[in-house]
């Protein structure tokens, strides 16, 4: 998939999961180091926002967004994934005062390469917002095209509010 970054092409590793789809089988670090799998991250409706790079300021605005909307949402999953280290993670969290998001780290772009998200020229992923059922299947999805752009948070958070 070809995305910008400050109107510079790049090209992502593949093709992001339609609506439809199931996520592809991919393992993330929690904050304690903890490896998580696909599965372990599903069972209730999930938004998972993944995010280029925790410590660039539209990856920080966007996290700390989906962070204060939580609140509105019981019961439901909330993610971020991005390809910093956890400790590059739990220091952000700690300056930025954000305890609620789930921050998944990335650092060997499995997660990026399994949804077709990975940049390599970069070593990120590409940024985009998922909301999948309870068994892994993408019902709401956004490809921000220009990284330095910020998602759509109402639709997200509509089709949370809609579909809860």
């Amino acid at each position: 998939m070809e995305i910008t970054r400050h109107d510079n092409p790049m090209q992502t590793n593949g093709t992001p999961p339609a609506l439809g789809a199931n996520l592809p089988e991919f393992k993330v670090s929690d904050a304690n180091g903890k490896t998580e799998n696909t599965t372990d991250l599903l069972g209730k409706l999930t938004l998972i926002s993944v995010v280029p790079d925790i410590n660039t300021r539209v990856c920080s605005i966007s996290t700390k967004q989906f962070n204060q909307a939580m609140d509105q949402f019981d019961g439901i999953n909330f993610y971020t994934i991005s390809t910093n280290t956890v400790a590059e993670q739990q220091d952000w969290c700690a300056a930025e005062d954000v305890t609620k998001m789930q921050l998944l780290a990335d650092p060997d772009g499995n997660f990026g390469q399994a949804m077709g998200l990975y940049v390599p020229d970069n070593h990120t992923n590409a940024r985009s917002v998922w909301i999948t059922n309870a068994d892994g299947k993408v019902v709401y999805r956004e490809l921000i095209t220009e990284q330095t752009h910020e998602p759509d948070y109402a639709s997200a958070l509509a089709y949370l509010e809609t579909h809860r």
